[in-house]
């Protein structure tokens, strides 16, 4: 009977894990690569705003920053 107990335990572990880790894995910072050569790590995903064409991030001290979309090359998640 402990058997059956610890495997329910060790499977609700893994599921609580794995729930964590997609929930992180969503919130990753990115790298922004410009045009001009620079390299901006953000925090969190950056949103682009379709109306105006300006890429909205949040920097490492959580202040928020806007880019023209012409002037970026790329976005990677870390």
């Amino acid at each position: 009977m402990t058997f059956m107990n610890s495997g329910k335990k060790i499977g609700f572990a893994l599921v609580i894990m794995a729930s964590v880790m997609s929930i992180t894995a969503c919130s990753g910072n990115y790298v922004i690569s410009t045009n001009d050569g620079h390299m901006i790590n953000t925090h969190g995903k950056p949103a682009r705003d379709k109306e105006t064409g300006m890429i909205s991030y949040k920097d490492a001290d959580g202040n928020m920053h806007q880019l023209q979309q012409h002037d970026v090359k790329e976005i990677v998640q870390k």
